[in-house]
């Protein structure tokens, strides 16, 4: 039996993060999750993708746990394919918001992911999917996106940067929901208040694990939350300065297998992959 790790929880993201921008894991990612589980810790994936579209990248993990999936807004049981918990944005609000984005900006190209185990994404004309092997079904107009019920919208401008676009919503829609910034190409809003500290929460509790127990692995300001939350928070080179600003530590980038040098170290080294290396920041 493999020695306990000094964490019991490993939460990561998935985009920039565990996964390269191929969308697939590294066979030393893979072995260093392979030694966590033997150590008895869990490995929590915390992602702003909806359970749908993180059910295959579970099952190549071989994961029959949970996962938070929708920024926080969903806990998904794989093992069960079912959602143990999740809350959906009111569409009213949305359009709402909507609207008082594009009176500051002029037009954004939008879509949404549905709620639900089985839930489509779909996205109007002019939305570029920022991740094309993602599946999407595209709509005719603005108004198809909301017939059934959504955990969150995302947003694309045709010319102002993830960070503008971010800051504009924050400071026009108020309480409407809460604005992201998940990865390029990617701001969102989702319910009020829900981030992925809310789902990796409720998901640690259900486990039985504490923030103290917990690692947390990230890339963009969207997992500041999680970081805040986590006892220790570890942002990739690759990572967005905001992030970078917050994290205990800073780890090679999700293409170096920034995660699995970590989970090495945590595991007593891996000799096969040669001398560990960490940027730590100040």
């Amino acid at each position: 039996m493999a020695a306990p790790l000094a964490y019991a929880l490993i939460a990561t993201d998935l985009d920039g993060t565990l996964l390269r921008g191929d969308d697939t894991l590294s066979d030393r990612s893979l072995a260093a999750l392979g030694r966590v589980a033997d150590a008895g810790a869990e490995h929590l994936v915390v992602t702003g993708r909806p359970a749908p579209r993180v059910r295959p990248l579970l099952d190549d993990l071989g994961t029959t746990g949970l996962a938070v999936c929708g920024q926080g807004a969903q806990v998904y049981d794989a093992g069960a394919d079912r959602l143990l918990w999740s809350i959906t944005l009111d569409r009213e609000l949305a359009e709402t918001a909507l609207g008082k984005i594009e009176a500051e900006v002029g037009q954004v190209y939008a879509a949404v992911d549905q709620d639900g185990v089985d839930g489509l994404t779909l996205i109007e004309p002019g939305y570029l999917m920022p991740h094309p092997t993602l599946p999407a079904v595209r709509v005719d107009r603005r108004d198809d996106l909301w017939g059934e019920p959504i955990s969150k919208v995302l947003l694309r401008h045709p010319f102002l940067t993830d960070d503008e676009l971010a800051a504009t919503a924050r400071s026009v829609i108020g309480s409407l929901a809460t604005v992201t910034m998940s990865g390029p190409g990617t701001v969102e809003l989702q319910p009020c208040g829900v981030t992925k500290a809310t789902g990796l929460a409720l998901a640690a509790e259900h486990l039985g694990l504490r923030p103290a127990d917990t690692i947390a692995f990230g890339d963009m300001p969207n997992d500041i939350p999680m970081f805040d939350w986590a006892a220790h928070g570890v942002a990739m080179a690759n990572a967005h300065p905001e992030l970078k600003a917050v994290a205990d530590e800073v780890t090679l980038s999700n293409e170096d297998d920034g995660i699995a040098v970590v989970l090495e170290r945590l595991l007593g080294g891996a000799a096969q992959y040669g001398p560990l290396t960490l940027s730590i920041e100040p």
